[in-house]
């Protein structure tokens, strides 16, 4: 621990000095608050030990300026009797404690170690804060994995900016989750935030929905309205699954973010427009571009800054800590009585590969706490298929009650990424020609279905 003995006497500075040396302490001294404040802020020592009353800056003085520039350290107090009142105001200007006048050796070591008992819990308290903040710090999202965590830290740091950010992964992987984690911690958090599937809207009503329209422009249209970017205007504007986009809106696109305003449909004036574009996809984009279906022109306005959110499978230590969460939130919203999972279930969860990502173990959840006969999710409660997955190299079986086609388009894509691997020797160049992949793409793909 490093000491800064501070005081005009030269026989006490030598005196601390030689007791605090002996003690095992690293002691610096200095004659006044002048040479004080410098060497404290130069050398950031961990305690002070300060004379109240000194020539040119005293201990007062020193403490407020010390405080003021930033310095942390616990500041010890000396003062004389008949100073006591100067003592307590130096309290309450920060200081830890005080030491009066005159003092052994004993009750300086006993008054120090008290200090650096106190110093060495702070910083376990702060330790402990920043893991918890670096599992739990991105609001719903539980991120452990080092790769989550990363892609989370970039989308913390361009959220202060206005720059245009690209969420790429597969679905259930948290991609909306993520751009709202950007709008909160910008400066447009208390602006409108706007969702649109761009996969869910007619190609027919595309155009009249993000730009807006004038009465008269079509049948139907019997007063103005705006659209999404009207709406959006100082917020931000998620475009999800915007691989989805027809050619012809994907021009008009790219015109908005350039120009910064729209046109509405039938309309012939121009509205400035300021709005943050979130966009994401769990399509192959990088081949898009290469085929043709998507603008190469669009795509790099888009992903100014990529994020690639890995699939669930390839962070498999978030599992428990996402459990106990969906656990938590379903048992308030349904109100059952599910408090808990026994270490078979979470095993089966955990060997479980999960194509359908986050939303799958959401969704799974949900059913089996509404089913469950105790308080506590047995591994019995777990589907068959969950805890018994078919091999890869079997056929996909389609049952009445799993019919959804992006669960099976996954497995099916894993396996022929699998066997495209092993006809081409792990080849991945020649593999992602064979699946018509970009090879980006495909790197991507062999990392979230555990392939490497």
């Amino acid at each position: 621990m490093k000491i800064l003995v501070v005081d005009d006497d030269r026989g006490l500075r030598k005196s601390l000095t030689l007791i605090l040396t002996d003690a095992g302490y690293e002691v610096r001294a200095a004659e006044d608050g002048d040479e004080g404040l410098a060497v404290a802020l130069s050398e950031d020592p961990q305690l002070i030990l300060c004379d109240v009353r000194m020539p040119k800056k005293d201990g007062l003085a020193f403490l407020r300026e010390y405080r003021e520039s930033g310095g942390e350290a616990l500041v010890l107090v000396m003062t004389a009797y008949g100073s006591m009142e100067l003592a307590v105001e130096a309290m309450k200007a920060g200081a830890y404690d005080y030491l009066p006048k005159p003092f052994g050796a004993d009750e300086v070591l006993l008054t120090v170690r008290k200090a650096e008992e106190r110093e060495n819990l702070r910083e376990e308290v702060g330790r402990l804060r920043s893991e918890v903040r670096a599992d739990r710090r991105f609001g719903e999202i539980v991120a452990r994995s080092e790769s989550m965590i990363n892609a989370l830290e970039v989308a913390g740091k361009v959220a202060a900016h206005p720059s245009p950010v690209l969420i790429s992964g597969a679905s259930g992987t948290g991609k909306e989750l993520v751009a709202r984690l950007i709008h909160r911690q910008s400066t447009r958090a208390a602006l409108p935030f706007i969702p649109v599937n761009c996969g869910a809207i007619p190609e027919t009503l595309l155009e009249s929905e993000f730009f807006g329209y004038v009465k008269g422009a079509f049948t139907g249209a019997d007063r103005d309205r705006g659209g999404l970017f009207e709406a959006a205007h100082e917020g931000t504007l998620f475009l999800d699954e915007v691989g989805e986009l027809p050619s012809s809106l994907q021009v008009k696109l790219l015109r908005t973010l350039q120009d910064g305003e729209v046109r509405r449909l039938g309309g012939t004036e121009s509205t400035e427009v300021d709005v943050r574009v979130v966009a994401a996809t769990n399509r192959d984009l990088d081949g898009m571009v290469q085929q043709g279906d998507f603008r190469e022109d669009l795509y790099y306005r888009l992903a100014v800054v990529p994020i690639h959110l890995p699939a669930l499978c390839r962070r498999k230590e978030e599992i428990p800590d996402l459990v106990h969460h969906f656990l938590q939130r379903h048992r308030e919203r349904l109100g059952v009585k599910v408090t808990g999972i026994s270490p078979d279930a979470m095993e089966g969860l955990l060997k479980y590969h999960w194509p359908g990502n986050i939303r799958e173990l959401e969704n799974l959840l949900e059913r089996v706490v509404v089913l469950a006969e105790g308080t506590e999710i047995q591994a019995r409660d777990l589907p068959e298929d969950i805890l018994h997955p078919a091999p890869d190299r079997a056929p996909i079986e389609v049952s009445e009650n799993n019919l959804s086609v992006k669960r099976h388009s996954a497995q099916l894509e894993r396996v022929l990424i699998q066997r495209a691997l092993e006809r081409t020797g792990g080849n991945k160049t020649q593999a992602a020609e064979l699946l018509e992949l970009s090879p980006r793409a495909l790197r991507y793909k062999i990392q979230d279905y555990g392939l490497e």
